[in-house]
């Protein structure tokens, strides 16, 4: 396998670090992006630190020259309340990550991004299902405004949708990906959602982070959302 490079945006949460950790683990070369250099860690190891926001555009342009392969896996915040405060930056971040791909044309983008607009069967999304708002305090365990973000996420799936650009978006068959243990082993699917015989579906931060790389690797959904679950 060819190395490639790689930059990851939301380098520093529970999914990026898993994807910067796996990238590296395959012999990557990888530059891993937050906005805020504090954050960077106290041994680099292999990884290049880079101070860089997505939603400058400029910048943006700037720090994903020579990169093969841009994963954007970044949150709105780094608790609930701040992620819905801060919906509105989803699809913002895809419009700077798609103007600054116009000057890279050969690279490709891969999104980590959100379960809401997977199928529950042809036509209907889990975010139109009834009474979606209201069970997310019982089935995820954040409050009901949560659903701003989840429509935040389906908006960024438009607007890549949209655009011409070598894009992939994956979205977990989950609501929520916590940290767990690495398998290498689940089902990849489409557009809608991947349950279990007992109605849950999941993944591990870690298992994300294959699929990830695993379609770094060898693209097979380019310009095309797909799906990971147990």
């Amino acid at each position: 396998m060819v190395s490639l490079r790689i930059g990851v945006f939301g380098a520093t949460g529970v999914i990026g670090s898993r994807i910067v950790a796996e990238a590296v683990g395959r012999g990557h070369h990888v530059t891993a992006f937050t906005r805020d250099g504090s954050r960077f860690p106290a041994e680099a190891g292999e990884v290049a630190w880079r101070v860089a926001d997505v939603l400058d555009v400029a910048g943006v342009t700037t720090a994903i020259a020579g990169l093969d392969v841009i994963v954007n896996a970044l949150n709105a915040g780094r608790d609930i309340a701040e992620t819905i405060a801060n919906a509105h930056v989803l699809p913002a971040a895809a419009r700077s990550l798609l103007q600054a791909l116009e000057s890279h044309p050969a690279a490709r983008v891969i999104v980590v991004g959100g379960a809401g607009s997977l199928e529950v069967r042809p036509g209907l999304q889990v975010v139109d299902t009834e009474g979606f708002a209201e069970g997310l305090p019982e089935h995820l365990g954040v409050p009901e405004e949560y659903v701003k973000v989840v429509l935040a996420h389906r908006e960024a799936l438009a607007l890549y949708r949209l655009s011409n650009r070598n894009w992939t978006y994956l979205s977990p068959s989950a609501g929520r990906v916590e940290p767990g243990g690495r398998t290498g082993r689940f089902r990849v699917g489409g557009d809608q959602v991947l349950v279990r015989e007992d109605g849950t579906s999941d993944i591990s931060a870690e298992d994300l982070a294959v699929a990830v790389l695993d379609e770094a690797e060898l693209p097979r959904h380019v310009q095309r959302r797909f799906t990971v679950g147990y």
